[in-house]
């Protein structure tokens, strides 16, 4: 799911903005995200507002999030996405937002791999078993 914004031209069509950096939502970051939109919940609103205020913050700044050490980067996310770069971004209630960067020659695709709370992320990466 790519969740860029869109701006009007003058034809009234829609284009995408001319940026660079793209932020698009693996499966698993998609079927949260869809969660959080369908809920009526305040924490899971909060948490979707966070959500769309960081990717702005990433898209300008594709480096904002932390950087997780190379050796921590769960062995999923080498095999299943190729990753070789890894940030997180904090959100309400202890809640995380991982994502790589991918390059090419023509744009920065920050892909966001997982969003979910502090316990998982813990357990994830191996700090909790």
């Amino acid at each position: 799911m790519d969740i860029q914004p869109k701006r009007e031209t003058k034809e009234g069509d829609c284009e995408r903005p001319r940026n660079l950096v793209r932020v698009i939502l693996s499966p698993e970051a998609e079927e949260a995200y869809k969660c959080l939109i369908e809920s009526n919940s305040k924490i899971e609103r909060s948490l979707l507002n966070a959500i769309r205020r960081k990717t702005e913050l990433i898209r300008a700044n594709p480096h904002y999030g932390e950087p997780i050490a190379k050796k921590l980067i769960p062995e999923q996310y080498k095999i299943k996405y190729e990753v070789t770069n890894l940030f997180w971004v904090e959100l309400p209630n202890f809640w995380r937002m991982i994502y790589t960067l991918k390059n090419d020659e023509i744009e920065i695709i920050a892909f966001v791999l997982d969003i979910f709370d502090h316990k998982t992320y813990g357990r994830k990466f191996g700090y909790l078993h």
